[in-house]
């Protein structure tokens, strides 16, 4: 029998450093992970529209120092889309109960867009769990997002996150992107990336296969659709006093402002000649920071 080139068996094999696809029942859900390397673990975990795959650059690059783990979340890629528990800090859960499950009582968390609002959950939940905490591009859901304005000013078009409130509305995005979320995926590289060739055809397809399922959409959406509910939940946490690092690219400090009011120790990094998806566009130098902010 041939084997599915996008299956994620078959993409963890083909990266150098002896990945492994798997899952474990956690926390009421099943989540799938990718694992491999050796050393201090380090959990990844990633965001929308993506899975673990948008690590592939950087997971054979950190293997070299750590056991690298990269988690598809609640309701992402390999892992299942239950009815309810998008909040971040149920999803933040479900993570700690991976890390625990897998035997570690102490990792290195970083997380990108999604995943940077349930790692930043972790740190304020789970706070003896995280030794260190990368943040890449997004903060938890705060207050200012229910200032952003779907109407930009001209000229400032790219600063508008129309996805912010289409993902929040029931039922459509399950009716529009069911078996097209190539479009999606396509749009949103256009806009987000410096280097188009970055993200490749293939890549773009795990993406499309991942999203357009009717459930996985529903899923998604349930990751925004949260978002008033997370901030309620901000407002409950104490400072996080994890050493966090803050990875964005050139003029985009929103992370650093909610930073500014949520966490007693951040260092910024910024990254340069990249767009929103840092780990594709410039994996060595990304790789280069974590690495060197972890150690």
């Amino acid at each position: 029998m041939i084997e599915d080139p996008y299956s994620d068996d078959a993409l963890a094999r083909s990266l150098p450093g002896a990945f492994r696809s798997a899952t474990a029942q956690v926390n009421g859900t099943r989540l799938h992970y990718v694992a491999g390397g050796r050393g201090y673990p380090l959990v990844l975990l990633p965001g929308w529209p993506q899975t673990w795959w948008h690590a592939r650059k950087i997971m054979p690059l950190l293997a070299e120092r750590y056991r690298v783990i990269v988690v598809d979340l609640r309701g992402m890629g390999g892992s299942d889309a239950p009815a309810t528990g998008y909040d971040k800090k149920t999803m933040a859960a479900d993570v700690a109960a991976l890390i625990r499950e897998l035997g570690y009582d102490r990792v290195n968390l970083a997380g990108h867009d999604i995943g940077s609002m349930v790692a930043f959950s972790l740190a304020a939940n789970h706070p003896t769990l995280v030794h260190k905490l990368a943040m890449l591009e997004e903060p938890h859901p705060d207050p200012r997002l229910y200032d952003l304005t779907l109407l930009p000013e001209p000229g400032r078009e790219r600063l508008q996150r129309w996805w912010f409130a289409f993902n929040q509305v029931e039922l459509l995005p399950e009716q529009l992107l069911a078996d097209r979320a190539r479009y999606l995926i396509d749009f949103l590289c256009t806009r987000n990336l410096r280097d188009l060739n970055a993200i490749g055809d293939l890549d773009r397809e795990v993406y499309a296969r991942a999203y357009s399922r009717p459930e996985a959409i529903r899923a998604a959406g349930g990751w925004y659709r949260t978002f008033g509910r997370d901030i309620a939940d901000l407002a409950t946490y104490p400072r996080v006093t994890t050493p966090i690092a803050a990875l964005h690219f050139p003029g985009h400090t929103d992370l650093l402002t909610s930073l500014a009011d949520t966490a007693t120790t951040f260092q910024s990094a910024e990254i340069p000649d990249t767009g929103h998806y840092l780990a594709e566009e410039q994996p060595d130098r990304v790789a280069e920071t974590l690495a060197a902010f972890f150690e």
